[in-house]
């Protein structure tokens, strides 16, 4: 697999990426999101944004965001490491 695909207008994002830098194991990644470990969210880009998705997957304190084109390529990403803190409700929200 790809890093990043686009499947039955779906995105699959490897399990390593996430793991990296939510600080997972890859292999428990899945078992993760179906308990709700970790959470995600995809917005679509519109007007100047067009074609772009921005994906954002959480884990207790940390927050790790994948800004990709339409091919799956990787435009930006950004880890957000809150330590002892919990992460802002800000933070978790749309755009946020």
């Amino acid at each position: 697999m790809a890093a990043i695909e686009f499947e039955q207008g779906a995105i699959r994002v490897d399990a390593a990426i996430v793991g990296e830098n939510l600080g997972v194991a890859p292999a428990l990644v899945p078992a993760c999101m179906r308990d709700g470990t970790i959470t995600s969210l995809c917005e679509r880009g519109v007007d100047r944004d067009a074609g772009r998705y921005r994906l954002t997957f959480f884990r207790g304190n940390r927050r790790f965001r994948l800004i990709i084109d339409e091919g799956g390529t990787v435009v930006r990403r950004s880890t957000i490491d809150f330590g002892d803190r919990p992460l802002p409700a800000a933070l978790r929200r749309p755009g946020g």
